[in-house]
This record gives C-alpha cells, structure tokens and sequence, in this order.
C-alpha cells in the first residue's frame, strides 16, 4: 500500500503577498431536513433507530468577508464527486478561486452540496447505480484522463505536453485525493433546494460553479431571484436545460456512457435563466473530431451540447456567453480550470466579464 507525504506548500507572505485581512468568517448548514423513524425510543435499544429521527440533506458553508467588501457575493458550487475544496488551495499550494476573489474584495461563500462532503448526512440511501458512492474509490486513471490533464501509459499518468495542470508528483496526489464519495442518491433538485435557500439567506449574489454543479446552478433561479449572474467552469457531466419540446440531440463521442445529457423543462422555468447573465468557459484540449483520448472525445460531445444551450438561452431573449480559452491564446488548461498553473490570468477573464456587465461594483 502506497502512501504519500505532504509536500512543502508556499504560502502568502514567502510569495510578496500582503496578509489577508478578514472582517468575518464563519460556516452554518442550511436546508437541512428530517426524517421520523416510527416505533418508541427505548435506552434498552439505545443504538437502534425506532422512535429517533434522522437529519441530512442539508449543504455546509463557509464564508468570508473582506473590508469593505464588493456589493455582490460570490457562492461557489462544485461538481461532481467533488466538495468546496474545489475552491481552496490548488493541488501545488497556490491561492484557489475562494483566496484570489476575497483579495479582490469580494465576500466568498463555498459550500458542500447535500449528501457529500461535511454535508454527508443524506435522508435517501444510493442505490448502487453511483460509482462514485463507495469506497475504496478505484478511478485514478478516469479522473486523470476525464480531466483532461493527459493520458496513462504502462500504468503511469502521462500529462498533455502544453497542460497547465501542475505535473509534479505530490500534487497529483492531492488531486487524487480531492475526490469525495456521495453518501446518498445524487439528486440535483436536492441540491439545487440548498443553493436556492443560501440565495435567500446571503441576498443577491453571483453563482460560480463548476462540472456537474452546472445543472444544480441553472435550477436554482427556478427558486429565487437572488441569483445575479452565472459564472459556469466547464458545466458538463449532467443535463443541460432546454425548454420542453428543444431538447437537441448530443453529440456521441466514442465511448458512450460519457456523452453530454439534455433535459427538458416548462417554458416558464427556462425562461427565468434568460433573465440572469451567465458566462461559460472551458479549456484546452477538447477534440474536434471523434478520437479514442475518452477525455478529450467526452468534452467533444459537452462543447457541442453548451453551444446548443448558449443558442437557446439567447433565442429567448436571454445573455449567455461561451467563452474558450484557446480561442484568446490561454492554452493548456484542464476541466479545473481554477486549479492549474494560470489559474491567476483564469480568474482575470472571469472578472473582466463581471465588470463588463456591471457586476464588480
């Protein structure tokens, strides 16, 4: 059994950076939910579950806010198998999205969806069809290569020769060690109720959010209309939303099981996403034919489907920007886009959209 140390991380004043002065920080769950158990509580069956109640589905969030801070919070959401550490420290020990933003002045609220992350407590079991719901987790190489960061050969993970991925050993390992079981069913309404119910609690706010977190984002202004813009990493990996009726055909890249997915829903709902200005970046490295790199050839058939998403929400009168980075000279990058090396100039166009729409006050 192989087992690895943590390696020597940098931190902000060995870089020239000024120390970080926070006004208020703190964490709380919200939307959490209870389930009775029937039967009489009784000492002499203290461990078992008649008459007690179960608690869970609920999100976990930790938030910060600078001096004088920004009009606009930013909540981040992260994807799937994933938890708010999406947003902290990058695998090589440089500032995540959660530090870069809050020296920018902006209050930063990240959050561990329900059923996984320090928000495990789920009130729905999985029902075995997850393989991302048990451990051990056996998914090195499908994580590595999904990613996009580069392949395997002979067992080793060989990365893409231009990622902006760090390649070295140590935070390789850290990445790998990112990946979280989900403790119950996945369901994207559950999680969406949560990111809903923290709008309502935090006011309007600016929604980052990544992966499989993208759908859980575009349900959310079903619920409120706190939700200002969206800011979208590479959303793929679950439905994108399409009016009931427009739902387009995906692109199917060589290994099926990995294609991008739509689903269908009432006009109305559809039509309060095109009342929210949201902008979608993806990175580098995704294919533009059919090729048997699975990684590259899945996000094949994801642009394709954000295409057709970003046509539809501005058919109907909405504001959706896709944004790819090689098309602006920025190479390398992975599907953690605010993870690797440049994830400093990434955080820059994410900003420059947010003064552009009048969102950085």
């Amino acid at each position: 059994m192989a087992s690895f140390g943590l390696g020597t991380l940098p931190d902000a004043a060995a870089a020239g950076k000024p120390p970080l002065v926070v006004a208020e920080q703190g964490s709380f769950t919200i939307e959490g939910k209870t389930r009775p158990h029937g039967g009489t509580f009784s000492a002499a069956r203290f461990l078992e579950p008649e008459g007690q109640t179960a608690y869970g589905d609920h999100a976990y969030v930790e938030y910060q806010k600078p001096v004088n801070p920004r009009k606009y919070p930013l909540v981040f959401q992260h994807g799937g198998a994933q938890t708010k550490r999406t947003w902290e420290t990058t695998p090589d020990g440089r500032e995540g999205f959660q530090t870069l933003f809050l020296r920018k002045g902006y209050s930063t609220y990240i959050l561990d969806q329900p059923r996984i992350g320090e928000a495990g407590l789920a009130l729905q079991a999985d029902s075995g069809k997850n393989p991302y719901a048990a451990n051990p987790m056996y998914a090195d190489h499908t994580m590595y290569m999904l990613c996009r960061i580069g392949t395997f050969q002979d067992g080793k993970p060989v990365p893409y020769g231009d990622t902006a991925f760090p390649t070295d050993l140590e935070s390789l390992n850290q990445f790998q060690w990112t990946w979280t079981p989900y403790t119950g069913q996945l369901d994207d309404d559950v999680s969406a109720d949560a990111l809903a119910a923290l709008f309502e609690k935090v006011g309007p706010a600016i929604l980052v959010t990544h992966s499989m977190g993208g759908t859980v984002g575009w349900r959310t202004p079903f619920q409120t209309d706190k939700v200002k813009a969206i800011v979208a990493f590479e959303p793929g990996g679950s439905p994108f939303l399409f009016p009931e009726g427009e739902v387009p055909e995906a692109a199917v890249p060589v290994y099926a099981p990995v294609q991008a997915t739509a689903k269908g829903v009432p006009l109305d709902d559809f039509l309060k996403l095109t009342r929210v200005p949201m902008v979608l970046f993806y990175g580098d490295h995704i294919a533009d034919a059919p090729t048997s790199d699975v990684g590259p050839d899945k996000w094949r058939s994801e642009l394709d489907m954000v295409r057709k998403f970003v046509a539809a929400v501005n058919r109907h009168g909405g504001d959706a920007t896709l944004i790819h980075l090689p098309d602006l000279g920025i190479k390398g990058n992975t599907h953690f886009l605010m993870s690797d090396r440049n994830n400093v100039q990434v955080a820059e166009q994410m900003e420059k959209w947010l003064e552009a729409k009048g969102l950085a006050k």
